[in-house]
């Protein structure tokens, strides 16, 4: 645990330091821009390890850091190119944020096996959180 603290601590202090030497929106575009392509590039090594079949996590792992890069991905280039327009509603999104879905659908799924949990438990986490999130659209 300390390893991890100690680059969260170091990873604060750049981002910081980028913010106070340029700017809010600068820092913003770096690091969305870092974090989209190492997100892209770990969701494409499992792939690889999904297809030696290395882990059954794999294709959960592949889809679910596959839609963090697309969804960073889409918001970085959304303001690399000064918020098009184009871009503020485009059904596109909805597209890439089905894999993050698939992603996460397939962790519960491999969770509930885990706990050695009936095969469609993992419907619950997800129905829930979808529940939740209609209830604070209708209701906050």
């Amino acid at each position: 645990m300390k390893q991890p603290l100690i680059l969260l601590a170091a990873t604060v202090l750049v981002f910081l330091a980028l913010n106070h030497t340029l700017d809010y929106q600068d820092s913003y575009e770096i690091g969305y821009g870092a974090f989209t392509l190492m997100a892209a590039m770990i969701s494409l090594t499992f792939l690889w390890l999904w297809a030696r079949r290395a882990t059954p996590l794999a294709m959960g792992m592949f889809f679910g850091w596959g839609g963090a890069a697309s969804i960073m991905g889409w918001w970085w280039i959304f303001q690399i190119l000064h918020q098009p327009p184009w871009m503020t509603e485009n059904p596109l999104l909805l597209g890439l944020l089905s894999i993050y879905f698939v992603g996460a659908i397939l962790h519960f799924q491999v969770i509930g096996r885990s706990f050695g949990l009936s095969e469609r438990v993992f419907i619950v986490p997800v129905a829930g959180s979808v529940l939740v999130s209609v209830l604070a659209l209708f209701f906050l």
